[in-house]
């Protein structure tokens, strides 16, 4: 059955840009947020965005007013009732994930699939939530999701064929490419990037090199867009401690346990470019986390 409507919670940098993403794609769209402002400015990057890709010609002015038209703002987790589909997209916090998919699960329709945007956290366990873990499924989506080519759909123990089918019938829909990983800590991408960040983190911290050397050393010596710590600081390092916290976690290799600057910079509220400062200043002052949807 193909996907009418969807939700999706949370209207950070990558919730908003999921409901973009099925707007735009024909989908109505409830974005949900317990944050007012929150929804407000991510109802203006969403258009923001979306004149973007009609200025550039890659969306005709008129698919881009249909889409916002489709797109609907709402801080009542009961408005996704009648969902296909509902993509968390909140704080990568395991607890927080599992107490809103134990209300999802109440909420939304018997055949309604549940997907999570976690890039670490295992799906089985979120699954174990509800009362439909057959139903249940990860989709990693890349920063920003409107332009990343790649979704990562995760698998776990008991996802069904059914499921997996219509989520990557769905990711294709918006247009990207798919790989699927088993639900193994970190799945396939962080499980190689966030141990190469780390590492780039133990270089600063042991004084190999300056921070703008090994950046620069990986954009010009691998061909990469961003060196590691601009990346961390792009994605947040809070992100990235969790995620690293989470490999050692779950796969027990010391090798895996995160480097003491990210834990001390993390500690110091110097998360990265949404707080302003992180490895690198950005011209300023730290804006205080409103909404954890927003993290």
């Amino acid at each position: 059955m193909e996907t009418k409507v969807m939700g999706v919670v949370g209207s950070g940098q990558m919730g908003s840009g999921i409901a973009q993403l099925a707007a735009v794609a024909g989908i109505e769209v409830w974005l949900v947020d317990t944050d007012s402002s929150a929804l407000n400015m991510a109802t203006k990057s969403i258009s923001n965005s979306t004149q973007r890709f009609v200025s550039k010609a890659q969306l005709s002015h008129e698919a881009g007013k249909d889409a916002m038209n489709r797109l609907k703002c709402t801080q009542d987790l009961e408005e996704l009732r009648d969902a296909d589909v509902i993509v968390e997209a909140i704080v990568e916090s395991e607890d927080a994930k599992k107490k809103l998919f134990l209300e999802l699960d109440r909420i939304a329709k018997v055949s309604a699939i549940l997907a999570s945007n976690t890039s670490s956290i295992s799906i089985t366990r979120l699954a174990s939530a509800t009362s439909r873990p057959h139903q249940v499924i990860g989709m990693h989506f890349f920063n920003p999701p409107p332009v990343m080519k790649l979704v990562e759909i995760v698998r776990g123990a008991d996802t069904s064929n059914d499921t997996f089918t219509k989520v990557k019938a769905l990711a294709e829909r918006f247009g990207k490419s798919v790989l699927c990983s088993q639900d193994f800590p970190g799945f396939i991408v962080n499980r190689i990037l966030m141990p190469m960040i780390n590492e780039a983190f133990f270089a600063l911290y042991n004084g190999v090199a300056a921070k703008e050397d090994i950046d620069t050393g990986m954009k010009l010596g691998l061909n990469q867009k961003m060196g590691p710590l601009e990346l961390a600081d792009f994605i947040g390092l809070d992100v990235c401690l969790l995620i690293m916290k989470v490999l050692h976690s779950g796969l027990g290799d010391p090798k895996y346990s995160p480097c003491p600057l990210l834990v001390q910079y993390v500690d110091a509220g110097r998360l990265g470019r949404k707080r302003g400062i992180g490895v690198y200043s950005y011209g300023k002052e730290p804006e205080p986390v409103k909404s954890l949807a927003r993290l």
